[in-house]
């Protein structure tokens, strides 16, 4: 199952209920950090997160309200003994922001990291694939996808009548091989099941394009920002953002799932569902993310 975890909701200004921009993915042992604005390792703490749990942190770009809660929850993870390398990706530039963090702030501590500047398909295991696509928001900027691969699963039940036993026999199962235990022939089709890949889409601070459809392309759960109202969106180009409006066509010209709408202004403190209304009228299936929400893909 992939879980997220939204910490923080808002755009560039924090408000009372929203904080700045942070999402935590979680599948099995990854637990992968999207963004991490200021305060971020304090809503952590508040959701029960362990940060020394963290296996990576994608960075969509270095804008302030993205990345100010970087430098503090490296530092909180040198003091705690994390005791894995944390991977970080992100945009050009990346690199050259680490260090900056490094020569700003004293770590007593010694933190294993390695940093990487992404674009494509960046990392693939067993499991899973990630992938970065640029955005255009006036600096370096990415959006991500989480890929869950499609896998063949036993089928619990009918394994139990076989007997079959753990190991060498049910890993050619998992492969779709056949095989002969007891003197009875078991093909890998009758003991198994298919179980269809999740996509998880992350778009952040981006001005439209025609592009990011293709990228978030069958998403299960697509997560982007709608920093301005449909009415406004000469101010959302000039700041190079997304409308709500803009949110939804994605959603469907994407033909994804759901989409749950992040990043969200100020100006919306009173009248969020107002910002919901719209991205319905558009795509049905829409959300508003507020702080400490959770999704499940199952």
């Amino acid at each position: 199952m992939v879980s997220i975890t939204f910490l923080g909701t808002s755009d560039a200004v924090p408000t009372e209920k929203r904080n700045h921009t942070a999402i935590l993915l979680n599948y099995y042992g990854e637990n992968i950090l999207v963004d991490c604005g200021e305060g971020t390792q304090k809503q952590m703490r508040i959701a029960g997160i362990n940060p020394c749990k963290l296996t990576r942190v994608l960075i969509t770009h270095w804008h302030g309200d993205h990345v100010l809660g970087l430098s503090g929850l490296l530092q909180t993870l040198a003091l705690s003994g994390y005791n894995k390398t944390l991977f970080i990706y992100g945009p050009k530039g990346s690199k050259e922001f680490i260090n900056a963090v490094f020569r700003t702030f004293t770590f007593k501590e010694k933190l294993k990291f390695h940093v990487e500047e992404v674009i494509g398909k960046f990392f693939e295991n067993e499991d899973f694939i990630l992938e970065a696509s640029s955005m255009r928001h006036g600096i370096p900027c990415n959006a991500y996808s989480f890929i869950l691969k499609e896998k063949l699963r036993i089928d619990k039940k009918k394994l139990g009548k076989s007997k079959i036993p753990e190991g060498p026999l049910l890993q050619k199962i998992k492969k779709g091989e056949k095989i002969v235990y007891g003197g009875k022939t078991y093909f890998s089709k009758n003991l198994t099941y298919t179980e269809k890949g999740k996509k998880i889409s992350f778009v952040l601070d981006t001005i439209y394009d025609k592009k990011i459809p293709i990228f978030v392309k069958n998403s299960d759960l697509l997560i982007c920002e709608s920093a301005f109202d449909e009415e406004s969106e000469e101010r959302a180009k000039e700041f190079k953002h997304l409308t709500v409006k803009q949110a939804a066509s994605i959603a469907k010209q994407s033909e994804s799932k759901q989409l749950v709408l992040t990043h969200i202004s100020q100006r919306y403190t009173k009248n969020s569902e107002e910002i919901l209304r719209q991205s319905k009228k558009y795509f049905k299936n829409s959300f508003i993310a507020n702080d400490f929400d959770n999704f499940y893909l199952n």
